[in-house]
């Protein structure tokens, strides 16, 4: 199953592990069984302080629980935990081995604090590249509280079960039998969420805080560069973000930012926290903007949890997310049927029809990664022709399996009350209107500004934009702007940075200037 370079690296890892632990294997004659085993089997032979048993008697088969001798850990993978997912595997070794997790000390103490009994199941798939914060968010939980229980099934593995829950989209968490949530979580996200009391304490710490020279509120591209500049002025600096990384988080593959060749959206964001964290600059993250206030000697950033941050200056780089269909359907069969991510959801799809809606290139390239998986996609594209580059249209232009709409416009996403059954649109130079029966619709038509908060507070484009000028002010004194959520073209990751940068300047910039006395 591993190759020598990965059972290299694996057993350089697993020099790290100081506790023995066994792998418990539940396992039936199936092919999916026998690779299990030639996997645990080549896990197990790299370390001394790891024992293989294969008399497992859990009724999902195949799996395997990791439990420390002598402590009583409830982790289970329904899965074979390769592709996305090998990282999670080779942490969940380690932790279950003693080796101490990257995380800050008071988020372990409130996962230990924790009452009450928690039963977690994660459906997750190979290919998804959002699945592995969760997968991995939920076996930290299982590793240090032993009233956590986690099992992390595939949902490829395991597709009856699938079924049968109506699980079309992935990760998808259940806790105590009831759906939990869905979509990237982390592991500070999750504990919030069963920590009723975390977000009255954290607005009493955060409402503590001395005013900021900068305050940033967003942690994307844009939110980060702002703040490697202004920290490296020497100010006081504070990011508030909603999660930082931002929309990169949500990204599979980067192959245009300068200098670096490939990468994916998860890792950026690592290194972009990672840099910001090299200087003295305060993150608070999981906290969402509510409210600008202006007018006075401080700028006022009011958050959705009570707390209140103040700044002599403050820049906005709140970035953008998928814009939506708005028609009816749409909201009531989203993670049904409805998906905005089909490399993570793509799979759920095997075999199915789905739609794109969408024809630029993110929607062409949907359509494209799709028509490998599925058994049938339908593009439906408002525009008279596709959007997307020449290269990508030829190319889905020449899959047998691919169905092009062109000058047509979705009116409704239906549906038989628990799942999507298809799309109704219109076309819109006969005005007839037509229905596609199929399983699944991926939307794919670009993005919209996280503004809405702002409204009333500085000045918004027709398109909910922030104006800003060259050195990336706003309409307000003091408040600037980077980054996708403003008026500047061309919505890119490198951009975005370079907006965040020039934002700071023009905020230190302010500063000095408005710090002189008259």
């Amino acid at each position: 199953m591993l190759d020598d370079t990965l059972q290299s690296q694996l057993k350089a890892y697993l020099e790290r592990v100081t506790q023995p632990f066994e792998i418990v294997a539940s396992l039936d004659d199936g092919d999916s069984s026998r690779d299990m085993l030639a996997l645990l089997q080549q896990v197990a032979g790299l370390s001394p302080h790891i024992t293989l048993k294969t008399d497992g008697t859990d009724a999902r088969r195949p799996s395997f629980s990791l439990n420390r001798i002598g402590a009583d850990m409830k982790l289970r993978f329904a899965a074979i935990p390769l592709g996305h997912e090998f990282t999670s595997l080779v942490l969940a070794l380690l932790w279950v081995g003693g080796h101490p997790p990257k995380v800050e000390p008071d988020t372990i103490a409130q996962i230990k604090n924790l009452p009450g009994t928690y039963d977690f199941e994660v459906y997750m798939s190979l290919t998804c590249h959002n699945c592995p914060d969760v997968v991995q968010a939920l076996s930290l939980l299982a590793v240090l509280n032993p009233n956590v229980r986690s099992v992390v099934i595939d949902g490829g593995l395991f597709q009856k079960e699938v079924e049968d829950r109506q699980i079309m989209a992935v990760p998808m968490v259940f806790l105590n039998g009831e759906h939990f949530g869905q979509g990237r979580m982390s592991v500070e996200e999750i504990v919030a969420k069963l920590d009723t009391h975390a977000s009255v304490r954290d607005a009493e710490k955060l409402s503590a805080r001395d005013p900021y020279d900068v305050l940033i509120v967003g942690g994307g591209p844009a939110g980060a560069a702002a703040a490697v500049y202004a920290a490296r002025k020497g100010i006081r600096t504070g990011v508030v973000a909603e999660r930082f990384g931002g929309q990169v988080l949500d990204t599979l593959a980067i192959e245009n930012f300068v200098s670096v060749l490939a990468t994916e959206g998860p890792q950026f964001a690592a290194a972009l926290e990672q840099h910001t964290k090299h200087y003295d600059v305060d993150i608070m993250n999981l906290q969402r903007a509510d409210k600008l206030v202006t007018g006075g000697d401080l700028i006022e950033v009011q958050l959705a949890n009570g707390g209140t941050l103040k700044s002599k200056s403050v820049i906005l780089s709140t970035g953008a997310r998928w814009r939506e269909v708005n028609v009816p359907g749409e909201q009531k069969y989203r993670n049904q049927g409805v998906a905005y991510c089909p490399h993570c959801d793509g799979p759920l799809f095997k075999g199915k029809r789905v739609a794109v809606i969408g024809g630029g290139n993110s929607g062409v390239e949907a359509a494209i990664d799709l028509a490998g998986l599925v058994a049938h996609v339908t593009l439906f594209e408002f525009a008279e022709q596709l959007r997307a580059d020449a290269v990508l249209v030829k190319k889905l232009q020449s899959l047998p399996n691919v169905t092009i709409h062109t000058q047509a416009q979705t009116t409704e996403i239906t549906g038989d009350g628990s799942k999507v059954n298809g799309i109704t649109y219109t076309h819109r130079a006969s005005g007839a209107s037509n229905h596609v029966e199929l399983e699944g619709v991926f939307v794919q038509i670009g993005l919209v500004p996280n503004t809405e908060w702002l409204k009333g507070s500085v000045e918004l484009s027709r398109h909910g934009e922030i104006v800003v000028d060259a050195k990336g002010a706003t309409s307000v004194p003091g408040v600037f702007a980077a980054g996708d959520v403003t008026t500047v073209p061309y919505k890119q990751i490198i951009i975005a940075a370079g907006d965040g940068a020039k934002a700071a300047l023009g905020a230190f910039d302010h500063l000095i200037r408005t710090s002189v006395p008259a």
